[in-house]
């Protein structure tokens, strides 16, 4: 069937490509190609066009057709999309106030895939972009740690949280691994989250209530977690003089010396309190014979010295039946390795349950009883007069800055494998540290985790095709579920 390419003009100038098919005089069918507004684009349909027509056709000659000037080639392909949408959401956040291209590079190409630095370099190729040399990358990380961009970022997430986010902060640690051979004055053998024996370094991240960063530092790894609060909440205040900010940490923080600079510094406080006996007003409950209901809230106080002053804070106790399950099972659990010990069927370890004397070996069964009686139960300590269940659900809260760090570990892959300098490890962290801002904008604002978001827009990809000497940029149809997500980031409301 005879096919003909056809360009027809419209009273605003524009040209209409289109396709028409005849059998003999009659016309069969029409196929529109597109509307070109310029000759740039009426070259390009004309070439579609020209594909269109022989689609389907095969050649028996065994050479390469050679190309005609009517022809169009598909160049490469790349995610247009959401390499504008992850640009447009990092200025945004005011992060173009830190003037670096290569700098921005790292931090979306994080985002979209993590990897390591000489692997950016293939995923920034992957997108089109005039991909840094690694050593344009090594000089990128020294001027992070020399112009203090942490500092400027830091700055920027704190311009963008709302003052009402603010009136609470989230602080938590966690660790990064190294497998060296050898630790060093920062990379050290400590207490492990992951359980890890190798050197590794102590972090500590502060958030604002819907997990958005706002600030992070780094430690030794051997850096107790109750020493690192202290360093972060004084640099936060320095920097920007807020008061009436309550911050909530869990028991791992609570230790006089804190609380008593806390005060100092002008922070309210809800902290999770170490229960090293049964509280009096929960030993009275039992002493009556009556069974904890699910969500009871008992009152007390706890006696802290401030300036050298003793004085009296309250403490909130709560019993919840399914931690309570939880507490039980991992008794049990802590008896039944303690047994083992005591039969030799095991190897001695540290256990809470076991009590040795000289040789003899034997459960502690008042330690086990005390420790079942206070099952279910979790204290929290504060400065505040709000009542109980506002201080409880402020500091169930921090499931926020625990999201933050599963994202960073997880999905922004945080651990340094590659870097051995303190410097280095310093400004990966940064980098690290503006792309969870990135992604938590995102998350908050779509509703929709920041690893579907990229697997979602990614697909989306922009042409680049060429006809003859002249190359066009083909923009993509963008699916239903792409717009939906485009929509609400652009007018969703973030919540930090």
């Amino acid at each position: 069937m005879p096919a003909y390419i056809r360009k027809v003009k419209s009273k605003s100038g524009a040209t209409s490509v289109q396709i028409e098919y005849k059998r003999g005089r009659e016309r069969t069918a029409i196929v529109h190609i597109g509307t070109a507004h310029n000759d740039a684009e009426l070259k390009l349909l004309c070439a579609l066009a020209h594909v269109k027509m022989h689609e389907g056709q095969l050649s028996l000659a065994f050479d390469l057709p050679k190309q005609s000037d009517r022809e169009a080639r598909l160049k490469r392909s790349y995610s247009g999309l959401l390499w504008d949408v992850l640009n447009g959401v990092y200025d945004t956040l005011g992060f173009n106030a830190v003037d670096d291209p290569v700098f921005r590079q790292l931090v979306l190409a994080r985002i979209i895939e993590p990897a390591s630095k000489l692997d950016t370099i293939r995923i920034l190729d992957g997108l089109g972009l005039d991909a840094p040399s690694n050593t344009s990358i090594h000089r990128c990380l020294k001027r992070i740690v020399d112009n203090k961009y942490r500092d400027a970022v830091s700055g920027m997430c704190f311009k963008r949280t709302a003052k009402a986010a603010l009136t609470l902060v989230l602080y938590d640690v966690t660790t990064l691994y190294f497998e060296i051979q050898k630790d060093d004055e920062y990379r050290k053998p400590g207490l492990s989250k992951e359980r890890r024996l190798e050197p590794q370094i102590t972090v500590g991240l502060l958030v604002d209530r819907s997990g958005f960063p706002l600030e992070i530092q780094s430690f030794e790894g051997n850096r107790a977690e109750v020493k690192t609060i202290v360093p972060v909440l004084a640099g936060f205040k320095e920097r920007h003089g807020l008061s009436g900010i309550t911050v909530t940490a869990d028991a791992a923080m609570l230790s006089a010396g804190n609380i008593e600079v806390l005060e100092r510094l002008g922070y309210h406080y809800i902290i999770g309190s170490k229960l090293a006996k049964t509280p009096y007003e929960i030993e009275v409950h039992l002493s009556g014979d009556e069974d904890f209901e699910d969500g009871q809230i008992f009152e007390s106080s706890k006696t802290v010295t401030i300036d050298g002053k003793r004085t009296k804070r309250r403490e909130i106790f709560q019993y919840r039946q399914k931690r309570a399950a939880l507490d039980l099972s991992n008794i049990d659990k802590t008896v039944a390795k303690a047994q083992k010990i005591i039969d030799k069927k095991a190897d001695i370890k540290r256990n809470r349950f076991l009590k040795i004397t000289g040789d003899k070996r034997e459960i502690n069964l008042a330690l086990v009883e005390e420790a079942r009686r206070r099952a279910g139960i979790k204290g929290y300590l504060t400065d505040l007069g709000i009542p109980a269940q506002q201080v409880i659900d402020a500091y169930h809260q921090l499931f926020q800055v625990e999201k933050s760090f599963r994202m960073s570990k997880s999905d922004l892959k945080a651990r340094p494998v590659f870097h051995h300098k303190r410097d280095s490890i310093e400004a990966h962290l940064t980098i690290v540290f503006t792309a969870l801002a990135v992604a938590r904008h995102i998350e908050a604002r779509t509703g929709i985790s920041i690893k579907k978001f990229v697997k979602t827009l990614e697909p989306v990809r922009t042409g680049v095709v060429s006809v003859g000497s002249d190359t066009f940029e083909l923009k993509p149809e963008i699916p239903d579920a792409a717009s939906s997500l485009l929509r609400r980031l652009s007018s969703g409301r973030s919540m930090h």
